[in-house]
């Protein structure tokens, strides 16, 4: 018998260190041993765990004891039928949960605002996206969630599609109706597939927008290491109680990509976050959100900055929102997101999680101090005031609907050349375009490139923006089709 308190894992790893095993296996840093430059940085213990996969400590690609124990534990907490520790983070989980339930030219419904991992997947899949306008606000300019009634014309348009995807919640924290969305597509036969990567503490706060599990959804990609305490590239991949597909079926899905020499460091963290959640998630995800309240409360009063919370969520495609994110908008303070965010860093020593064109998103969890969320208050008081000038020119919006001419996987896969970006007006997009984070393409393959994206390309890298996804790290080059 097993109960939230244990930490199968991580208890195995205590014991086989506690064992003083002679190593004639992978790594070959041997306990640290042999490395002892990095053993010095990363410190004796941390390398005396990272081992290979061996019986006493079970295989994640076919779990038959540790791992599979804690994998039940992990379902249970977060109110799955079954959950799948994923070592390559919450990329490979969305991937993982849309190729278990679609394959090569499967039509899927989700919003064009998706995480690029989603679109990777389309990509390698071959799978066809259909996409739904996730609407924008038209003061802060970010795009929201996907309405039901945008999803059932979509659904009407496109009976055949396997699956409809959502975010739960975006990175600024908006909702869509997502019980709504579940119970609409289950009536249609159709899969309901959540991207949570930033929503692992819906599952334990107190008055929180619905999770994916408790919504009825059949997958959902948790990124525990985002606001759950695990270590960076680890996540969860949930599955639904009612979900059609079997374990074993999304099993072999994830071992087409993933991995066989997972780390038990990573797994440990999972592990062990996993149990601090069951056990006192609820109090974390209290003092989470009484430090965003406060802040949100401070920042408002400076003036010229806006943090936005529920109060905006009155349409049917801002359904909720989810009160634990800090996401500010500053363009009436006259700088884009990412100046405010390069400020910060470089003037205040503050790293925030990500700034683009009009707003900044500041990541909150249980393991702040009060006196750093002053400190941030202060810094932005203080940014206005050195700072802030007329905002004219700045651009108002972050969202660009594309124009969809092929499938990414064709697009990706197709015959292509490199052309001036300024000059590929008309083109049809071979490659991504995206600020990272947060990782949502401007324009994917298929699209076409339009006067508006490109401006809105430039405008990015002027205002100093991380733009990735293309061939050219320069981007003044982007593959089109030929």
């Amino acid at each position: 018998m097993m109960d939230q308190n244990d930490a199968p894992i991580y208890e195995a790893l205590l014991r086989y260190r506690d064992e003083r095993i002679v190593p004639f296996d992978v790594p070959g840093h041997k306990h640290g041993k042999g490395n002892p430059e990095l053993t010095a940085f990363l410190g004796r213990t941390c390398m005396e765990v990272d081992v290979n996969s061996m019986k006493p400590l079970d295989n994640l690609i076919h779990p038959v004891s540790v791992i599979r124990d804690a994998e039940m534990l992990a379902a249970e907490a977060f109110g799955a039928r079954h959950c799948f520790f994923m070592i390559n983070g919450g990329s490979s989980a969305v991937q993982a949960m849309i190729m278990s339930v679609c394959k090569e030219g499967d039509k899927i419904i989700l919003p064009r605002n998706v995480h690029k991992s989603a679109i990777n997947a389309l990509v390698v899949s071959g799978i066809v996206p259909v996409y739904v306008d996730p609407g924008v606000n038209p003061k802060l300019g970010i795009p929201l969630g996907m309405s039901v009634d945008n999803v059932r014309k979509a659904i009407e348009a496109n009976p055949e599609a396997k699956a409809v995807m959502v975010n739960n919640p975006t990175y600024y924290g908006v909702c869509a109706d997502l019980k709504g969305i579940v119970e609409l597509a289950h009536s249609h036969g159709m899969a309901v597939l959540a991207d949570e990567a930033h929503g692992t503490h819906l599952y334990f706060g107190e008055n929180m927008p619905i999770n994916a599990m408790a919504a009825g959804a059949d997958f959902a990609a948790v990124s525990m290491h985002k606001t759950g305490g695990s270590l960076t590239q680890s996540a969860f991949l949930l599955v639904g109680q009612n979900a059609a597909v079997t374990e074993g079926h999304v099993r072999a899905v994830i071992n087409l990509t993933q991995t066989t020499s997972a780390s038990y460091l990573l797994l440990a963290s999972l592990d062990i976050s996993r149990r601090n959640l069951a056990t006192r998630g609820r109090e974390m995800c209290r003092k989470m959100l009484e430090s965003v309240e406060y802040a949100r409360e401070e920042i408002n009063k400076i003036g010229g900055y806006y943090a936005y919370a529920d109060e905006l969520a009155d349409t049917p495609d801002f359904y909720a929102f989810d009160r634990t994110k800090l996401s500010i908008y500053t363009r009436d303070i006259g700088l884009a997101g990412i100046e405010v965010y390069d400020i910060l860093r470089d003037s205040y020593d503050i790293q925030i999680e990500f700034g683009d064109i009009g707003n900044i998103l500041a990541i909150i969890t249980a393991g702040d101090r009060w006196k750093d969320i002053e400190r941030l208050v202060s810094a932005l008081s203080e940014i206005k005031r050195r700072f802030s000038k007329d905002k004219a020119g700045l651009f108002d919006h972050e969202y660009i609907n594309p124009t969809v001419k092929i499938s990414p996987h064709d697009a990706f896969y197709s015959e292509q050349e490199s052309v001036p970006i300024g000059g590929s007006a008309g083109r049809i997009s071979g490659e991504s375009v995206m600020c990272y984070p947060p990782g949502i393409p401007i324009i994917a393959p298929g699209e076409l490139i339009t006067p508006e994206i490109i401006a809105y390309i430039s405008y990015c890298k002027e205002k100093g923006c991380f733009m990735t996804g293309t061939e050219d790290l320069e981007l003044n080059f982007i593959r089109v089709i030929k």
